[in-house]
């Protein structure tokens, strides 16, 4: 890998190869610390972070929790977050990922991201456009609520429909102020290694093609993010005219990073055959891929090739949520056997890894007349359109019923006296007052015992019914003070570093709403912040 280059097309102190949320915080962080930034990246920017909904993981006292009327502190929010995150990252990081918590949010609306302090009052996967603030994990559920007092820290960026495009925006139009410069169309195919340092990067770029092409290009690669998320078909056929297009008007640069070189290149949930290398067996085929095209791993490619070891790479998390209506967390979750598998008032990431470990990935919730309808009124009041379109779905398309539950199972395939006595459990617990075999609060638990009885069908292969969101959680192991990429023996490659989710960090274990974002922007800033500084004491 190593190679001298004596010429080269551009340079800047810091070179970000990814310009998605911990790219454009990265960038930004190198910027307040003085350095001259360029960013590159392969398509328009904004990466998966503008497709999302924009929740930002924040706690222990931000000013949107205090204007709300929450009061929480760094101890409850590490209480809970230590059970997600596990041993992923140092007690020492996590903890000062939540001191930092409240500072986050202060840099975040510091540069135009827009925040707004109202509470949402029922328990969702993802807030109407009247709530802003809200429980975006399991804070609320069985087993958590012993740990810590339960507080809502999803903060979600102030906008109509889903939010990204609120967070990653303001973020880009601050970093150009700064100074940022940025560079699209470009695709980063090599590190540039000289005496065990990176140095530069090699790249193709599209910028000196004509105007129209670029235009092209441009409206190509919007399709490709968006909708092309949901039709991986459609996505497919623009990335092979996206391909052609870049082989032929790409021209080679080499560009040079005095300072460091930045990853930010997101995961690899876009290359199935790199998801099927990490974690064999698992169903990834009969999910969606939730990211962008450029989210294929390249990043974390070239850096292993540089000597760099990787971590998680076999950690994928799969979302089944089944709220909005929030009816649905009184229900029960059953796999192909007629077994409870979990509490259902359990964040979706969790559903969806117990769906995973399910025989055959079958899985369904069993609701009675009385909890039907109840879901039935809150659909217009809870949801967004695309939550009301899923939910509508799944009760026209996905779903079995029958007069008992005897015959709602053998209808969906269930062995009926399994499922009855998986019933006869839960309701003898609440009637009897004692603890839900799984661990679901009191006040979440409903009886189910008027029939017709529904079985929704929530596993894995109901992909056109209800698609199961899925992407990877491992990467790059890094230094956690500074973000620098580590080798297998622990050592930093010298002016390389990476942050997001083409790194381990705080949600390299488990997911939950706004956690990846929150790392992004911690660990972006982290490695912006200690490139430079670093590149000082070379």
């Amino acid at each position: 890998m190593n190679a001298t280059v004596r010429t080269w097309d551009s340079s800047a102190d810091v070179v970000v190869v990814g310009y998605g949320g911990a790219g454009v915080a990265a960038a930004l962080a190198a910027r307040e610390s003085g350095a001259d930034v360029l960013a590159l990246d392969r398509y328009l920017g904004g990466g998966a972070t503008a497709l999302s909904g924009g929740i930002v993981y924040a706690g222990g006292g931000t000013w949107v929790q205090r204007a709300a009327g929450v009061e929480d502190d760094v101890e409850n929010m590490l209480a809970y977050l230590r059970a997600e995150v596990g041993d992923t990252v140092s007690e020492r990081t996590l903890r000062r990922f939540c001191e930092e918590s409240p500072a986050l949010i202060d840099w975040l609306t510091g540069h135009g991201v827009p925040f707004q302090p109202s509470l949402c009052p029922f328990k969702t996967s993802y807030p109407t456009d009247d709530y802003y603030l809200y429980y975006s994990g399991s804070e609320n559920s069985g087993g958590f609520r012993e740990l810590a007092r339960p507080r809502q820290r999803g903060h979600r960026a102030h906008g109509r429909g889903v939010s990204g495009k609120k967070l990653f925006g303001p973020l880009a139009e601050s970093a150009a102020k700064h100074g940022v410069r940025v560079r699209t169309g470009t695709r980063a195919t090599r590190l540039v290694v000289e005496d065990g340092r990176v140095v530069g990067i090699e790249a193709t770029t599209i910028s000196g093609a004509p105007a129209a092409v670029q235009r092209r290009f441009a409206a190509l690669a919007r399709i490709s993010a968006k909708p092309g998320v949901y039709h991986q078909g459609s996505r497919k056929a623009v990335q092979a005219l996206l391909a052609r297009i870049e082989r032929r008007y790409g021209a080679p640069v080499r560009i040079r990073a005095r300072s460091g070189v930045i990853l930010t290149t997101g995961g690899f949930i876009a290359n199935g055959a790199m998801v099927a290398e990490h974690a064999p067996g698992y169903p990834w085929a009969e999910g969606l891929p939730l990211g962008t095209a450029g989210d294929d791993g390249s990043g974390i490619a070239m850096a292993r090739a540089a000597g760099a070891a990787t971590g998680r790479m076999d950690a994928l998390s799969t979302w089944r949520f089944i709220a909005p209506p929030s009816a649905y967390f009184g229900s029960i979750a059953v796999d192909a056997n007629g077994q409870r598998m979990i509490d259902e008032s359990r964040y979706g990431a969790a559903l969806g890894a117990a769906i995973a470990a399910s025989p055959g990935h079958r899985a369904w919730l069993l609701v009675d007349a009385r909890l039907a309808d109840e879901a039935r009124r809150q659909i217009g009041k809870q949801s967004v359109w695309f939550q009301r379109m899923q939910a509508e779905r799944l009760l026209r398309f996905g779903s079995v019923t029958g007069r008992t539950v005897e015959e709602v199972a053998a209808r969906a395939g269930i062995d009926p006296a399994a499922l009855r006595k998986t019933v006869d459990a839960h309701n003898r617990a609440i009637e009897q007052q004692l603890p839900d075999p799984m661990g679901k609060p009191d006040d979440i638990r409903r009886p189910l015992h008027a029939g017709p009885f529904a079985l929704l069908d929530i596993s894995f292969r109901s992909r056109l019914t209800y698609p199961m969101p899925m992407l990877t959680l491992g990467g790059l192991l890094v230094d956690e003070e500074t973000g620098a990429v580590r080798t297998e023996s622990g050592a930093a490659i010298p002016g390389l570093f990476a942050a997001g989710r083409a790194a381990v960090g705080v949600c390299s274990n488990s997911y939950v709403s706004g956690l990846s974002l929150a790392d992004c922007v911690f660990s972006g800033r982290r490695a912006g912040t200690h490139s430079v500084e670093l590149a000082a004491t070379h």
